[in-house]
């Protein structure tokens, strides 16, 4: 191969990666992964009308102006045996039977509270798995 086709074919494989990188779509912001604060705003409207099951205490104590909010979209599954696991700050935990409450979310999605030591308040799961 000549030196003059072989800086043709780099530039053309070049070409190529610009144009795939150019046109590849632009991902928004995942906020599904239980990380304290990410995507409550959104949501605060009815977060801040969740109880916590047996009790009067709402789920959700952050604000939308200037203070990370406490509830949160977050991935999550149910085994067979109904027990939750939901990300929190991106790990998987169990959800305590206790904090689940009996009805699904507005978007249908999976929605956790938790304070930025973890402990769980109140859970959303998502319709069916989300």
């Amino acid at each position: 191969m000549t030196l003059l086709a072989s800086v043709l074919s780099l530039a053309s494989v070049l070409a190529v990666m610009t144009l795939a990188g150019a046109t590849a779509p632009v991902r928004a912001q995942d906020h599904s992964s239980g990380h304290y604060g990410q995507g409550h705003a959104e949501n605060h409207d009815w977060y801040e009308k969740l109880k916590q099951p047996g009790s009067n205490a709402s789920c959700c104590n952050g604000t939308i102006n200037g203070v990370e909010g406490d509830c949160r979209p977050t991935r999550a599954y149910q085994k067979d045996d109904g027990m939750w696991y939901a990300l929190l700050n991106g790990r998987w935990v169990p959800v305590p039977p206790r904090v689940v409450l009996q009805q699904l979310s507005p978007d249908g999605n999976s929605h956790i509270c938790a304070g930025k030591s973890g402990v769980i308040f109140c859970f959303l799961g998502g319709s069916p798995k989300s």
